[in-house]
């Protein structure tokens, strides 16, 4: 199982980016897909993730700004971003939570990390 995350970039503060995420490879369900991120010095934490049944979560920071959605492909999944802050920049992380085999247990997969960076 692969993840690979798009997007991320520069952008001034009041601006927007898109970050998309694509899971392929042997997955049999997934049961929710989303984005963390890690700032220097910081543990990682949930910015947003949407559940299979479509139910979505937002960290309180970021509600309101941003909008996670599934992409019309398989298996991807969008965060569109808003006025974004400068407090928003951090390296943000695909995750999924899926079984690669009907047998298998349920595991968290990650992808590479992509970095997005808010100037004031």
């Amino acid at each position: 199982v692969q993840l690979q995350a798009f997007g991320g970039g520069l952008v001034q503060a009041g601006g927007s980016l898109r970050l998309s995420c694509a899971a392929s490879g042997s997955i049999v369900s997934i049961n929710a897909m989303g984005w963390y991120r890690q700032a220097p010095g910081k543990q990682r934490e949930l910015v947003a993730d949407i559940l299979s049944g479509g139910k979505t979560n937002y960290a309180d920071s970021v509600k309101g700004r941003f909008t996670i959605s599934r992409g019309n492909a398989k298996n991807t999944v969008h965060l569109q971003m808003n006025s974004l802050k400068p407090e928003d920049t951090a390296v943000y992380y695909c995750n999924a939570y899926l079984r690669s085999t009907s047998w298998g247990s349920w595991n968290d997969y990650w992808g590479q990390g992509t970095q997005v960076t808010v100037s004031s």
